[in-house]
């Protein structure tokens, strides 16, 4: 294929995926979309998660989608006790504070990363187990991240 023809295609490829991109951040998504939605009222659901956690052992990382809004449209091993538990907690996604202080032991290799909405406020988080503070950060999700090895 002659070079003016691949770039072409390319170009046409890049702006039909930036379409698609640009149109997944809506708050008018429906069914299907990467924001799940409420049925009865078309808004996007106040309590979804999308959650990866990376073993750090060369296995595959694992995600997992929480959808806490009272269906059972979540992928998730306990859905039921991680929305429970996180309702418990005051500010569950708050970053830890600039100026405490950590132990300096190593949990693991273990990542993982929490997106989506909790509480209609948006969530990107990342969170480790390279310290004392993260550890307990991490052991304070309790059921939202599951159990390593499962």
């Amino acid at each position: 294929m002659p070079p003016a023809r691949r770039g072409g295609r390319m170009r046409r490829a890049l702006i039909a995926a930036s379409l698609v991109i640009a149109g997944c951040g809506s708050e008018d998504d429906g069914p299907g979309t990467r924001f799940p939605s409420m049925e009865a009222t078309g808004s996007v659901a106040d309590r979804w998660l999308q959650i990866t956690v990376d073993p750090g052992d060369g296995a595959a990382p694992q995600t997992y989608t929480l959808v806490c809004d009272g269906t059972d449209g979540a992928a998730h091993p306990d859905p039921a006790a991680a929305c429970a538990h996180l309702e418990t907690l005051d500010d569950p996604f708050a970053p830890l504070p600039d100026d405490v202080a950590c132990t300096q032991q190593y949990g693991g290799p273990q990542t993982a990363s929490v997106t989506g909405r909790w509480d209609a406020a948006a969530v990107d988080r990342t969170f480790s187990r390279t310290d004392g503070c993260r550890i307990a950060q991490w052991d304070g999700l309790g059921p939202l991240l599951p159990a390593l090895g499962d």
